[in-house]
């Protein structure tokens, strides 16, 4: 999978070849030694040499003279999966010194994207069918033929079949939702946090084996590198929705703050165990426990985050949730206290990243080690970053697999929710708590809302063009999810008020769509995040493929783990059962 044969065709007599190579995608690498071929025989005898290439990424190959270590010849080539490619090597046809490179086609790849082009259409043509049997059902007419083609009992039959026992005054019913039946718990943001859940989920079952569904080696983006940041942005909305509503029900503060530390341990612990899976290769060594992990990361932002709102923590004023006044900046001029403390943190994040001296690595290094810069600061990972965490926490207790390794080589451990890190993911729950407030503070003023929306996507888009110089790797701080740029969080921010743009008068202000199916597994986040982990190499979730190098088994596999995950999130949420710390 992912791979192809190349057969190296050396009819150059008396020189040796050393072929190298690498992914074009990997920045300032150095060309690895991919195969050596002996020199060549008697004219049309050529040796033969072969090897597998990757296929993910454009190729650069370099073929050198091994004795005199000089430059024949270099070519950029997509190779594609499973294909079959002859490199011919011989003189030019005018008979001079220099060699001639071509490459030809033996045998023709696989469209190894096909199934996922597949799973698209299939996916688009449910949901146009599901939204064409919704506008029929709508329709006064359809409903009327359809109750004259059954019976009257067995339409009763069916319709408390699917609605349950008749509901009494004051149940909650959940199918006959409207957009202002619960102000504080906006759908949209559930509907968001299922859409982020449910990427991720199917990201971490392996996503078909596809690079693009891998988190990315260094710098740039890919589908798995959106989820946690978005997911960590609804966090914040939710925060100040929810303590809104608990100190409006009389909540006293410090109660608040108990229960907010006590969520935040209780995210940390089962952070810990659900991090530490090897339970078959016997006990845990805690010399060897990884400590930085997804819900830890997400236990400190949330503790610092509610903390922080709740010691500055300001009533909505009456002039913003009964009339039509209201000043155009109070949601952002209101948390100013906020705001100079998310400031510090980061003022503290840009001094440590670029101002700690680091053992051997170049002061301010952003770069992945390994084989990147020229092979350079090969033991400086991650900068600051990884020196932190190597430092506070032990090598042995932070990531052992970093992604970095797959492209750059990199040999030393690195963890992408590491301490430093959290700063940013910290600055990146606070833009969600402002989108939060601007829900709350212009309720009922879609128009408003709206505007707000728009101008914070556009200023941290602008922000992060300015950062970036709209480059992956040029810029001054680069987009990179294992760093937890700031960059990467102004970007993915952006993001996330579009989509809340685009969700908002949607879902809750006209009701075109209720969210389904992301709204369910939004509503019991925590019961299929820690779910999703611990029963992943369990039936029905995995099972053993008949071709375990096909993109298209893994992702039949993938989906159909994402969707019963789905599944389990709706039958709970009908049977009223959500998990809460």
């Amino acid at each position: 999978m992912d791979q192809a044969l190349l057969l190296i065709h050396n009819e150059l007599p008396g020189t040796n070849l050393t072929v190298y190579w690498n992914y074009d995608c990997c920045y300032q690498c150095l060309l690895q030694v991919l195969v050596r071929a002996s020199r060549g025989g008697k004219p049309g005898k050529p040796s033969v040499a072969a090897v597998a290439v990757g296929t993910q990424h454009v190729s650069i190959l370099r073929l050198n003279d091994t004795v005199e270590d000089k430059e024949l010849c270099r070519l950029e080539y997509k190779f594609g999966e499973f294909g079959n490619y002859s490199l011919l090597v011989k003189h030019t046809p005018d008979g001079a010194s220099e060699a001639a490179c071509d490459l030809v086609v033996n045998e023709k790849p696989v469209d190894s994207d096909l199934p996922v082009t597949v799973a698209f259409l299939v996916g688009l043509a449910l949901v146009i069918a599901v939204s064409f049997l919704k506008f029929l059902w709508s329709l006064e007419d359809f409903n009327n033929w359809i109750s004259k083609a059954i019976n009257s009992r067995e339409t009763d039959r069916l319709i408390n079949s699917e609605l349950g026992s008749p509901s009494r005054a004051g149940d909650p019913q959940p199918e006959a939702w409207r957009p202002s039946a619960a102000p504080l718990r906006l759908r949209c943001l559930d509907t968001f946090r299922g859409m982020a859940l449910t990427i991720m989920v199917f990201v971490n079952y392996g996503g078909g084996r596809y690079w693009y569904f891998k988190h990315s080696s260094w710098n740039g983006l890919t589908v798995a590198d959106l989820v946690f940041p978005w997911f960590v942005f609804i966090m914040g909305s939710s925060i100040f929705l929810s303590m809104t509503s608990t100190l409006q029900r009389g909540c006293s503060k410090f109660r608040l703050l108990g229960k907010i530390a006590w969520r935040s341990f209780l995210l940390l612990c089962i952070g810990i165990v659900v991090v530490n899976p090897n339970y078959c290769l016997g006990p845990l060594s805690w010399e060897e426990a990884r400590i930085p992990g997804v819900l830890q990361r997400l236990g400190v932002t949330y503790f610092v985050v509610a903390v922080l709102e709740l010691l500055f923590f300001k009533p909505v004023p009456e002039s913003c949730a009964s009339e039509r006044s209201c000043f155009s900046l109070l949601d952002v001029v209101s948390s100013w206290p906020q705001w100079l403390v998310i400031m510090a943190l980061e003022g503290i994040w840009l001094a440590l990243t670029f101002f700690l001296p680091v053992p051997g690595c170049p002061t301010g290094y952003l770069g992945p080690g390994g084989i990147g810069d020229l092979g350079k600061y090969p033991n400086c990972t991650g900068g600051a970053a990884g020196y932190i965490d190597r430092l506070l926490l032990g090598d042995h207790h932070i990531y052992q697999h970093p992604s970095s390794a797959v492209l750059y080589h990199t040999d030393v451990a690195y963890d992408p929710e590491g301490i430093l890190g959290t700063i940013n993911s910290i600055v990146m729950a606070f833009l969600g708590v402002q989108a939060g407030k601007i829900l709350l503070y212009y309720k009922d003023r879609t128009k408003d809302i709206l505007v707000r929306f728009t101008a914070w996507c556009c200023l941290l888009g602008l922000i992060s063009v300015a950062l970036t110089k709209a480059s992956e790797n040029e810029g001054f701080i680069p987009v990179n999810k294992n760093l937890w740029s700031i960059s990467y969080v102004t970007t993915l921010s952006a993001f996330a008020f579009f989509i809340l743009l685009v969700l908002y008068p949607v879902v809750d202000v006209h009701g075109l769509w209720t969210g389904t199916p992301f709204f369910y597994p939004g509503m019991n986040s925590i019961l299929v995040y820690v779910g999703h982990e611990v029963f992943e190499n369990y039936f029905p979730f995995q099972w053993r493929l008949g071709d375990s190098q096909s993109h298209k088994e893994h992702l039949v596999q993938n989906l159909v783990a994402t969707a019963l995950w789905v599944l389990i999130a709706y039958i709970l949420y009908k049977k009223k059962v959500f998990w809460k710390i």
